[in-house]
């Protein structure tokens, strides 16, 4: 009788907009797929909405991840998943997540868990059948808002008033959820800063500091996925205007040495700043003219394409800037052996901290971005048949001083100075 009453006391029913919310998503997404290869496993076998989804449908936001949980263990969850011919990999399932992929849409689902014993960085858990025990394992009351596909809500710890009311508050004691996990520290500043309209709390903001130390010991693979959520989350601004958040990530990231110059962006930058992906905005945050950003890819683990991209708009302005950085030679030789990313990068970079907005720029960022990279006149085949040149090291050198002199030239080269090269 206490878990039938229970149920019902935590759930609130079908409020209109919620509903359509979670209808258009399961309308524009694979996510009904998800619900009914779960449903169908037992006739006990229940998945909701949970996390980031729930909050972003509650306060009338776009969805852009979905997290699902589950009564099923990890083994269940896979089996009806492969059951439903749904392709899935087991990117947690020591910890109980299992993620599915249909066409371009990936769904994180988590089995309902009990931490049966945690040191700051990890837990040990266990699968549990419970939603209330798995909601009392989260770290805050707007963390643990469940929902079915319909749109009702399972809402132990009244989060959705607290996400209304713009309170962010900690399930249970903070400073023993902290403990259990210090990650939480910076989970605490991304909702603060995305969801509360009130000033810090001085007892969390104590708390904080005295287990500040503990985000050192965090893995730097957790970190960096903290900070992608981070800078995902849209909060520069806010995070360059709130004192303690700042001091606190710049001792948690110590590389990061920008954020002040977010608090007073041009329209260009605030337009950029939602639009732009994780590494353009790193960028922004650790290129500075020294060997920071260097650094970060040392202490950091992104891949390759990424820190590649990273280094070559760090290249670029390491070197000494002036107006013929910015001329449109000067890019399109950028353009020919980076490609138009980097250039789009360098030219956006350039203008997001700029005081004045330079039109100039602006016009070559939509120059480039209908742009068609440049195809060398001649290629080996042409010297080899017409200039009677072995194929070999003299070949692969001529090639390279026609393309010198080719890109130098602006991408124009006549028949008389390649055969001058050539006969050189």
């Amino acid at each position: 009788m206490i878990k039938f009453l229970d149920k019902f006391l935590t759930r609130t029913n079908n409020l209109d907009y919620i509903a359509k919310g979670f209808k258009d998503l399961s309308k524009h997404t694979p996510a009904q797929k998800i619900f009914d290869s779960i449903n169908k496993f037992s006739s006990n076998s229940k998945i909701r909405y949970v996390g980031g989804c729930v909050r972003k449908i509650i306060k009338k936001e776009n969805v852009d991840d979905i997290d699902l949980a589950t009564n099923l263990n990890p083994q269940q969850v896979c089996e009806a998943l492969k059951n439903s011919n749904i392709n899935f990999y087991k990117t947690g399932i020591e910890h109980g997540t299992v993620t599915a992929v249909i066409k371009d849409h990936r769904f994180e689902i988590t089995s309902l868990r009990v931490d049966t014993e945690t040191d700051g960085r990890h837990a040990e858990v266990k699968f549990s059948t419970d939603w209330k025990k798995d909601a009392s394992r989260r770290d805050f009351t707007i963390n643990s808002i469940y929902a079915d596909a319909e749109g009702n809500l399972f809402d132990p710890f009244n989060g959705k008033e607290d996400l209304e009311n713009g309170l962010i508050k900690f399930i249970g004691n903070p400073e023993k959820r902290i403990k259990e996990d210090y990650l939480r520290i910076l989970r605490y500043l991304r909702f603060f800063l995305n969801h509360s309209m009130y000033k810090h709390d001085s007892q969390i903001l104590t708390i904080i500091k005295k287990n500040l130390h503990g985000v050192s010991n965090l893995s730097k693979e957790r970190l960096i996925d903290e900070l992608k959520k981070f800078i995902k989350s849209h909060v520069l601004m806010k995070l360059s205007k709130d004192k303690f958040s700042v001091e606190l990530f710049e001792i948690i990231f110590p590389q990061i040495k920008t954020i002040k110059l977010f608090s007073n962006l041009n329209t260009f930058a605030k337009a950029k700043l939602q639009e732009a992906n994780f590494i353009f905005l790193l960028s922004l945050l650790v290129i500075d003219g020294s060997d920071n950003a260097d650094y970060f890819i040392y202490k950091f683990n992104i891949s390759k394409k990424d820190q590649r991209r990273l280094k070559i708009i760090d290249k670029f302005y390491k070197e000494k800037i002036n107006a013929v950085s910015f001329s449109e030679k000067n890019l399109n030789k950028f353009f020919y052996f980076y490609g138009k990313e980097a250039v789009i990068d360098v030219l956006s970079y350039r203008l997001f901290f700029s005081k004045k907005i330079d039109k100039k720029l602006l016009d070559f960022i939509n120059i480039f971005k209908s742009k068609v990279l440049p195809t060398m006149p001649v290629g080996a085949r042409v010297l080899m048949e017409k200039y009677d040149i072995p194929e070999g090291k003299t070949l692969g050198n001529k090639l390279k001083m026609i393309e010198e002199e080719w890109v130098n030239n602006n991408f124009q080269l006549s028949e008389k100075k390649i055969s001058k090269i050539v006969n050189r």
